[in-house]
């Protein structure tokens, strides 16, 4: 008697296993299901991405100040001036007005270009 309770309910729980497993197989096919998982692999694919760019933006950064300091463009704690990027659409225009020196743009005795 209990050898075939035990295979009845050993039948029962695989019945039910398998029946869940075929519904969510089911509705992961269906057109919502495709529609909802291809959605959530372009959130993660954007929310990688963002990261990876993140991550190269401070890489470049870290470099750019290295490069800075090899260089001696900047002095001993002072971060280097950002770049103007007027040229690029879609960006304000920084501090067209001001003067160079106020812009962060130095020169060098070397820079000048009429002892050349």
């Amino acid at each position: 008697m209990f050898r075939r309770l035990f295979w009845f309910l050993t039948g029962a729980a695989t019945g039910v296993w398998a029946t869940v497993k075929v519904n969510r197989a089911v509705r992961r096919m269906s057109p919502e299901g495709l529609a909802a998982t291809a959605a959530q692999r372009a959130l993660e694919t954007g929310a990688r991405m963002r990261l990876f760019a993140r991550d190269v933006r401070a890489g470049m950064a870290q470099r750019e100040g290295e490069l800075h300091d090899a260089l001696g463009l900047t002095a001993r704690g002072e971060e280097p001036a950002p770049a103007d990027r007027e040229d690029l659409p879609g960006r304000p225009a920084r501090n067209r007005d001001l003067p160079a020196a106020r812009r962060g743009i130095t020169y060098d005795a070397y820079d000048r270009k009429d002892e050349h």
